[in-house]
């Protein structure tokens, strides 16, 4: 049974990484034919389509790229073409830093980062270009500088999580939590700085459980965590983290026992096609709709832009994050030319440009605004919740506490 379960893993994986191929080998950067005739900017990207993030970061990849060439087509910058420069750096710091540097060699104004990119924060400051993170932890932006977020850190969106369980929380005594992920900034250590603030609101801390990016076996972990009657376990960071965990729960028949959580890109439509009924219940704390609420006219567009780019890559279910990275990358750009004019376009300019965001409204799906305290973009997440194989609001938008060393 055991030797099924694992080879139905590596399949899986196997699975992910054909059709990443398919992926990098239809995006890369754009054809310069056209350079000799039009104004051309380039936004950097620093991706992670190899390694234990790839399963994730290819709907980034390709949602950008999707969006890029659609502000291509729709001259979202009059007379300026968008040249979308990006890189796999497979997790690999110097990788990163490599890509970096060379982004600069080709005078990019504007770099946007999938994953973690703490060790960019002095680099940025220095060189004075703007780099907008996926994964806002607070030594990215706290203090503000440089760097740039989208949404609330995940500490804070996990605060938020906290204060929805505290409101429907029945028993006369504390909820016992416990975290479980990967021992990585971007992972169970991004929320170091929101224990306090969770604690102060009645629910008591376990043990952190660690795994990898894609655990080959949880059962350790989880039987420790029983035998300590958790209510609730909270995983980070992706997907792949939280399947093979809940899979385990499920046959340890844990799935009723446990009620389980985790950060926003666990909640997602390969962990509701694989689970079914054992993932009802699975909460997380989201910063954007998920990909099923049409009425938004984001939701809309991303949806077109999908369709538009062919690249059968399905849903995950997040999919509006970089449709929200790539307009906002567009609009600073563009808010840029405008102010300095095209010739004297460089990252200070994109920065003044970012400052000004006040109620940026993506499509209805967030509202930007940046000051020179808050670098978050967009301050609010909604606990989202799994019934009957769908994702459902279980909450309002509420505000997320600001929450930094």
């Amino acid at each position: 049974m055991k030797d099924g379960v694992l080879k139905g893993r590596w399949a899986a994986v196997l699975a992910v990484v054909v059709a990443l191929v398919l992926v990098v080998a239809a995006c890369g950067p754009a054809p310069a034919g056209t350079a000799a005739t039009q104004k051309v900017v380039r936004i950097g990207s620093l991706e992670q389509l190899t390694g234990g993030a790839a399963a994730a970061t290819a709907y980034a990849h390709q949602g950008q790229a999707d969006y890029f060439e659609y502000a291509n087509d729709q001259e979202l910058i009059p007379g300026v073409r968008i040249d979308y420069l990006w890189a796999d750096t497979g997790l690999q710091v110097a990788q990163e830093i490599s890509t970096y540097r060379k982004f600069l060699d080709q005078d990019v104004p504007f770099i946007l980062a999938i994953l973690s990119v703490e060790h960019f924060k002095k680099l940025v400051d220095k060189d004075h270009v703007p780099m907008l993170a996926y994964v806002p932890t607070a030594d990215v932006i706290y203090p503000p500088g440089w760097l740039y977020a989208m949404y609330p850190t995940w500490a804070e969106s996990f605060a938020v999580w906290g204060k929805w369980v505290m409101d429907n929380w029945k028993e006369d005594r504390p909820p016992k939590l416990a975290l479980m992920g990967t021992d990585e900034v971007s992972g169970v250590r991004a929320l170091d700085e929101a224990i306090p603030y969770v604690e102060s609101l009645g629910i008591e801390f376990l043990p952190t459980e660690y795994v990898g990016w894609v655990p080959i076996d949880s059962t350790t972990q989880l039987l420790r965590l029983a035998q300590q009657e958790v209510d609730y376990v909270f995983i980070c960071p992706i997907w792949t983290t939280a399947l093979p965990i809940l899979r385990d729960a499920e046959r340890l028949g844990l799935t009723d026992q446990i009620k389980f959580a985790g950060l926003e890109n666990t909640q997602s439509v390969g962990m509701i096609e694989a689970l079914g009924p054992a993932l009802d219940g699975y909460t997380a704390p989201r910063t954007v709709p998920w990909y099923e609420e049409t009425e938004i006219p984001g939701i809309q567009l991303l949806h077109e832009l999908r369709q538009r780019g062919g690249s059968g890559l399905g849903y995950q279910g997040d999919d509006s994050h970089p449709v929200v990275a790539a307009a906002i990358a567009v609009e600073a750009v563009r808010r840029a030319i405008e102010d300095v004019g095209y010739e004297n376009l460089d990252g200070a300019a994109v920065k003044a440009a970012l400052d000004s965001f006040d109620d940026f409204d993506v499509y209805g799906l967030v509202q930007i605004s940046y000051t020179p305290e808050d670098h978050r973009g967009w301050n609010k997440a909604r606990v989202y919740q799994v019934k009957d194989g769908k994702v459902m609001p279980a909450s309002d938008w509420m505000e997320a506490p600001m929450i930094k060393e």
